[in-house]
């Protein structure tokens, strides 16, 4: 049975991106920073670094409320003053965005009286426009307000420059930058194969490698390409993208929560158990698929977790003897 932090990760990938965004976010924040804001990283104590409670603003004019992506409460390094750093994730586009990250500023530095450095992570695929990074005001010719914030636009960056940055924000987010047709096998290995180099802990590694497998999903040719290129890859670094998961475990996993995602949460679980259970045992008789329609929702999450050491129906059959 796979640890408790795959099932965790299970849930998440369930509920929705913006929430995987934020989950790798706040897991690696100051790599993040390290590989998008380098100005920010010289002054930052990353010591200090405090994540906020969330921050729900009302729009009152517009009769709903907004609730802030990720506020961070850090120390300048070697000195005693704090400052926020303020992140939005956008995974589309957004008429008059710039004027919601103004109103989000100006309510938390109303409520925090701090130098806010505001940044936008934008992860769509289309369009590929640049986004603007200024929001103004204007009367007649005189600029009233000029605010700026930082934009990161995943698909208007290189995978290529990158590839041999030794951190783990660039593994996950290569997946969501400008790629080729033609290189979207090379991409998958190359963020698999930094993935395997950072020596992290189990969890936080396969965050990366589910983060990569969601968002650079593989068509049945390129499956089939990126195992044959994966052979003439060194051995140890084989046997590494091996160990974090199997493309076809991943690609079962994906398509079962893609479709989970539209026909609910225990729909979707289910999807996702049958889909792992063919990979590892083939296929199933109807009245095993039955037996497993009657399962709860928690019964069937365990059985997905079991399922990454299952090979056989016989062993699928102990455990619904044992967990029914």
């Amino acid at each position: 049975m796979i640890e408790q932090e795959t099932r965790t990760f299970i849930h998440l990938l369930m509920t929705d991106h913006d929430r995987l965004f934020k989950e790798l976010l706040t897991t690696f924040f100051v790599e993040f920073v390290e590989l998008f804001l380098p100005d920010v990283s010289e002054y930052l104590d990353p010591a200090s670094i405090e994540f906020l409670d969330k921050e729900v603003f009302t729009d009152v004019t517009a009769g709903d409320s907004h609730e802030v992506d990720l506020v961070v409460r850090a120390k300048v390094s070697g000195q005693d003053a704090f400052f926020l750093i303020h992140v939005e994730h956008q995974s589309s586009t957004q008429a008059e965005f710039g004027k919601r990250m103004f109103r989000y500023f100006s309510r938390l530095h109303e409520k925090h009286d701090l130098p806010i450095y505001p940044v936008v992570l934008f992860s769509y695929d289309e369009p590929k426009r640049p986004e603007p990074d200024r929001f103004q005001v204007k009367v007649q010719d005189r600029l009233v307000l000029d605010f700026w914030y930082q934009v990161i636009q995943l698909n208007q960056l290189s995978w290529r420059d990158f590839a041999r940055q030794h951190n783990p924000v660039a593994s996950a987010l290569m997946a969501k930058m400008k790629i080729a047709t033609e290189d979207r096998v090379r991409v998958k290995l190359e963020c698999l194969r930094l993935l395997t180099t950072l020596q992290l802990d189990p969890a936080r590694e396969r965050l990366i490698s589910g983060f990569v497998g969601t968002y650079l999903e593989l068509g049945t040719a390129e499956e089939q390409q990126y195992m044959a290129e994966m052979q003439s890859l060194p051995t140890k670094e084989k046997e590494g993208i091996m160990e974090i998961m199997t493309s076809w475990e991943r690609k079962g996993l994906e398509q079962g929560l893609e479709q989970g995602l539209e026909r609910g949460k225990k729909e979707g679980v289910l999807l996702v158990t049958l889909r792992l259970l063919r990979l590892r045992v083939g296929s199933l008789p109807e009245s095993l698929e039955e037996r497993l329609r009657q399962l709860s929702i928690e019964q069937l999450e365990l059985l997905s977790e079991a399922s990454f050491s299952t090979t056989t129906l016989s062993e699928v059959e102990d455990w619904l003897k044992a967990h029914s």
